[in-house]
């Protein structure tokens, strides 16, 4: 059953691949651009194919936009984009397929040392043979080709804008979070780029210890290619970053954009709205109307070619809530985006004539010397949703992750619930769960799902996050701090939260096992607790 999941999700991804796909234009005055296919000498000879995008409308030199492809796609992505730039503002574009995926040369590196080198031979060829101008410089890319301009850009100071959208800054934390395998994710990734393109030394022996259960040769991989690492380059050099990102990006979840956001000093956006992975831009890159694409645009015409649009004016942070189709609305920077706080504290689960399953409240004070067991290594209708396809549910009709909380199963989660928000309240922030738990193995993995329920029991998943205790000694008590992804969710009024916490999720691969147990408790030395940020 997993691996079906992992194939509908890759299935999924192709879809919006082939919607972004867009077919080259011609050399026709009419179009005011043209579109020549070329090879690019790359690092070591290896034959880069980019699609060539020159402005005939404007006089050059052309400001300079080079953008590597997604993992899986080639270098029709951005041809539609990269038409829309060159014929609206006169932009140079470049837009390549990465190595070793469909018509380019080599094997995929994994936006490795070749990569970075490939894109620095894409900026050198592209001021030898185009009307570039060397002073004005940017690189933009979706997925795979946003980490690959990060990269890029912490390495050249030629390169004074970048625009990197659903990418990743912790590979690892993306890949394996909380030590815990994000299963659907390495799935479709692995199996994209076997589909797709022609896997190098390095991911084929990630794959084959993967396969083994050894993930430590993935963990160093990641580590290698951390752009978080990379800040200080990044701010050394002066490059203006423009992050854009999915509230439910399955791949590449959003808290890490929310750190590097932190560590730049430089020029810098973020927005985060409704999607999961790339679907917020998917049809921006096809050269449709779209919000992310836009301000991009804006993005790169401010800082390469000096237009004073106001994108400097506003607020960094520009956020849009997860649920309900809200507006945008700025903050000066992400901590602003989480102005209160409120800790509940998490009481023993017990029924009752009116309750009849076992539910734990969330209380204003501390609830402690109590326990409550499960069992584990099954788990319950709580669930994280399945990749892309439950993002871009959330994004496109509103119809969230849900849950029938009378039906999850209380012998196999704990469950506590808070008390009914009569005015509503905008949930706005990473939510933080603290719990203590005795597990009966040395490892066991643990998943919190934080839900809006209504009043009939239907909930609505906010957020959620995995987290596997590792090296544990059986039945001795281990706290556990659980930061869960970031989200701005409008909670409507009479709805109440719901903390769930249960022992597997068909997104990620569980260390719990069928026989084992979980034991939930509250020490006064370290409450159980959940804390709620607000807007």
């Amino acid at each position: 059953m997993q691996r079906l999941w992992a194939a509908l999700s890759a299935t999924f991804v192709a879809l919006l691949t082939v919607v972004a796909f867009a077919p080259p234009a011609t050399a026709d005055a009419a179009v005011a651009s043209t579109v020549q296919y070329r090879t690019i000498p790359g690092h070591d000879g290896v034959g880069i194919r980019a699609m060539v995008i020159t402005p005939t409308n404007a006089e050059g030199p052309y400001p300079l936009l080079v953008m590597p492809s997604a993992w899986g796609t080639n270098n029709l992505l951005y041809v539609g984009a990269g038409r829309k730039l060159a014929q609206e503002s006169g932009y140079q574009v470049i837009s390549y397929t990465s190595r070793g995926f469909w018509d380019s040369g080599g094997q995929i590196e994994v936006a490795g040392p070749e990569d970075i080198a490939d894109a620095r031979k894409v900026i050198d060829w592209g001021l030898e043979n185009t009307d570039a101008d060397p002073d004005r410089i940017g690189m933009a890319g979706i997925s795979y080709g946003s980490g690959i301009s990060m990269l890029t850009a912490a390495q050249d100071d030629r390169i004074k804008a970048v625009g990197a959208m659903s990418g990743w800054t912790d590979l690892e934390s993306s890949l394996y979070p909380n030590e815990t395998i994000s299963f659907q994710a390495v799935e479709v990734l692995l199996g994209l780029g076997k589909l797709a393109g022609r896997p190098g030394a390095t991911l084929r022996e990630v794959e084959r210890e993967y396969r083994r259960g050894n993930i430590q040769p993935a963990l160093d991989m990641a580590q290698a290619r951390s752009v978080l690492d990379r800040a200080d380059a990044l701010n050394a050099n002066g490059t203006a970053v423009m992050i854009a990102h999915a509230w439910n990006d399955g791949i590449f979840p959003p808290a890490q954009q929310t750190e590097l956001f932190d560590r730049l000093t430089g020029a810098k956006r973020m927005m985060i709205s409704p999607g999961d992975h790339a679907t917020p831009e998917a049809f921006g890159a096809a050269g449709l109307p779209n919000e992310t694409w836009e301000s991009l645009t804006r993005w790169m015409d401010h800082h390469l070619k000096g237009v004073d649009n106001g994108i400097d004016a506003e607020a960094p942070v520009q956020l849009k809530p997860n649920n309900g189709r809200g507006p945008w609305t700025g903050y000066p920077d992400w901590e602003s985006a989480s102005p209160d706080a409120t800790t509940l504290y998490l009481g023993k689960p017990s029924a009752s004539w009116t309750r009849w399953q076992a539910t734990g409240g969330l209380e204003d004070e501390p609830q402690t010397d109590w326990t409550y067991g499960i069992r584990a290594g099954v788990g319950t209708t709580a669930r994280s949703g399945t990749l892309l396809v439950s993002g871009a549910l959330q994004q496109f009709a509103d119809i969230p992750t849900g849950v029938r909380l009378p039906l999850v199963d209380r012998s196999r989660a704990g469950v506590w619930t808070g008390p009914a928000y009569p005015d509503g309240v905008r949930v706005s922030g990473a939510p933080h769960a603290r719990f203590t738990v005795a597990p009966t193995a040395r490892d066991q993995s643990l998943f919190v799902y934080l839900y809006a329920i209504d009043r009939h029991g239907r909930g609505a998943l906010l957020t959620h996050k995995p987290y596997t205790v590792r090296g544990a000694e059986p039945g001795t008590p281990v706290t556990v701090d659980v930061d869960l992804e970031p989200v701005v969710w409008d909670v409507p009024a009479g709805h109440r939260l719901a903390l769930v916490v249960d022992t597997a999720d068909r997104r990620y691969t569980s260390e719990s096992r069928v026989g084992q147990r979980v034991v939930f408790s509250s020490p006064e030395d370290s409450p159980s607790s959940l804390t709620v940020p607000t807007a």
